[in-house]
């Protein structure tokens, strides 16, 4: 195996862990990622490591304060605005092809699924079940559109959406609306109604945003 092979995967290894722990928030916003910590953390040399900071980067999850000083970036309520503008834009897009050019029974049987997640919200794994759930259906939306410049750009905002739910505080109610938002947006994807999709789309990225700003708001208040 050659040295450039063996860097490549430690890299990539030490990205995806930085990149875990960043989303989970064990790594938390203004944390300095100092190099020769991090590599011997992670057990791998300063190149890879600096590989993977650099993508971490580009993605926009870390950031440098000086030459040798990378923090994991901050995360504020107009980052949020800013991330759903893109998204909004990408995701009701993606709904509008994927109605043309998807499969209707995958779609519908995602809807079917989407039926039956939210009695389960409540069980030990439902939370995690229904975001495993989320995961498929857009890879079959991406999968539908077929165009690999809206999958890589969804795939960012993606990494970032995860962190950013991790912030807000759990709430049953909006997690139900999420479902029976999605099962819509499936419905209409499997009738090949795409102004319906996009238009469920930007219903759901609505309320999604309106109730992650609401919960980042009550924790800055100190609201139980």
């Amino acid at each position: 195996m050659s040295t450039t092979v063996e860097r490549t995967r430690a890299s990539d290894r030490a990205y995806a862990t930085l990149l875990e722990e960043i989303q989970s928030g064990a790594l938390a916003p203004g944390t300095v990622l100092a190099e020769v910590e991090q590599a011997a953390r992670l057990g791998v040399s300063r190149t890879p490591l600096r590989e993977a900071l650099q993508q971490l980067s580009a993605a926009g999850l870390v950031e440098q304060q000086s030459p040798r000083v990378t923090v994991v970036s901050g995360i504020d309520a107009d980052d949020i605005r800013s991330l759903f503008e893109i998204r909004r834009a990408l995701e009701e897009s993606a709904a509008r092809l994927a109605a043309e050019r998807g499969d209707a029974e995958q779609f519908g049987a995602l809807a079917s699924e989407f039926a039956l997640a939210g009695a389960s919200l409540g069980a030990a794994t439902g939370r995690d079940d229904y975001y495993a759930l989320i995961a498929r259906f857009d890879a079959a939306v991406d999968a539908a559109v077929d165009n690999d410049y809206i999958a890589a750009a969804l795939r960012t905002v993606r990494t970032h959406l995860v962190r950013v739910r991790r912030m807000a505080r759990d709430n049953p109610e909006r997690l139900a609306a999420s479902v029976a938002e999605h099962r819509l947006i499936a419905e209409a994807l499997a009738e090949r109604d795409g102004e319906l999709a996009a238009h469920a789309t930007h219903v759901h990225l609505r309320n999604a945003l309106t109730s992650i700003l609401d919960s980042l708001h009550a924790e800055s208040e100190g609201q139980p």
